[in-house]
């Protein structure tokens, strides 16, 4: 029944997000994953639509931020505001207190903004004048950057992007799929019209689920070999972190889940290694995706 329902969910963001069946079926692990994501791409492939026709599907809040060089940490956490007639004061809730956030063109605004989402994104909940308020359940921000466009823009420091679960690359759909999107005149409102698949009350027991897909000693001796031989390769200078290998085990579960299996295969494991760790790791010059793809050549797999 659960596999049942994450499948109906897969199948209808395909209707409004066409040619993107692999970056849909990521985001929706990330979702069971209780993780982050961020989309690369450029404009105008429907980035900003997947935030939306989640949404939609969960039947939760949601918020987009559109982050420029003059956003301040108030306008996305929030302030609080004198009450008129008492004197006292409220609380202005930002778009963060939403189920999922888009935040559009993360890399436009300051690093100061910027490291505003780092409580949110880790602990879900905010500081705000040394009061702490809980994030809504389930709490998901969905990033999107353009990758070749760089005036004005601030590249995210590492510890912004080790927050992401996944970095996903959204390029350009088939011809036969863009003759489809331009035929059909997709746009918001195709998200709009989308009925929920799921609630809540549904989602928050499979997230829990997910944690508990069981993980062989062969295959978390696999992983392990995996995040190591990041630091010790001659092409990466920063190699993955223990938090990026918690990363790595809490996708392979989801996929697992995804999959209607309650254990992890090494084929899980490989299928996330590339959506993973590349965004974690540092190089001397090459391409931290192909980096990634030969290191994991290399390392033997469990049979």
């Amino acid at each position: 029944m659960e596999h049942d329902r994450v499948q109906k969910m897969v199948d209808c963001m395909n209707q409004v997000f066409l040619g993107q069946d692999e970056v849909v079926r990521s985001i929706v692990c990330g979702l069971l994953a209780g993780g982050h994501v961020l989309l690369e791409g450029v404009p105008g492939v429907g980035k900003t639509l997947i935030g939306l026709a989640v949404s939609r599907l969960l039947d939760v809040s949601f918020k987009r931020v559109q982050f420029t060089n003059d956003l301040l940490p108030s306008d996305v956490i929030g302030f609080h505001a004198v009450r008129s007639g008492t004197g006292g004061f409220e609380l202005a809730k930002g778009p963060i207190f939403a189920s999922i956030v888009l935040a559009d063109e993360i890399n436009r605004t300051s690093p100061k903004t910027q490291s505003a989402l780092l409580e949110a994104m880790e602990e879900r909940r905010v500081t705000i004048d040394g009061i702490t308020y809980d994030l809504p359940a389930p709490f998901m921000v969905i990033a999107t950057q353009n990758p070749v466009e760089i005036a004005g823009t601030f590249p995210l420091p590492e510890s912004q992007l080790d927050r992401f679960l996944l970095k996903l690359r959204v390029g350009y759909p088939s011809l036969q799929e863009e003759q489809q999107i331009i035929a059909r005149g997709i746009d918001h409102t195709e998200a709009l019209g989308l009925e929920p698949v799921m609630t809540r009350d549904i989602l928050l027991p499979m997230i829990g689920h997910v944690s508990r897909v069981l993980v062989h000693r062969d295959v978390l001796e696999y992983m392990t070999a995996i995040i190591r031989s990041t630091r010790s390769h001659p092409d990466v200078e920063l190699g993955v972190s223990p938090r990026g290998g918690l990363a790595l085990k809490r996708a392979s579960q989801a996929w697992a889940f995804m999959h209607g299996r309650d254990f992890i295969t090494p084929g899980d494991v490989m299928t996330m290694v590339p959506l993973v760790l590349p965004h974690r790791i540092i190089t001397r010059g090459g391409d931290a995706y192909h980096v990634i793809q030969t290191l994991v050549q290399e390392v033997p797999v469990p049979l």
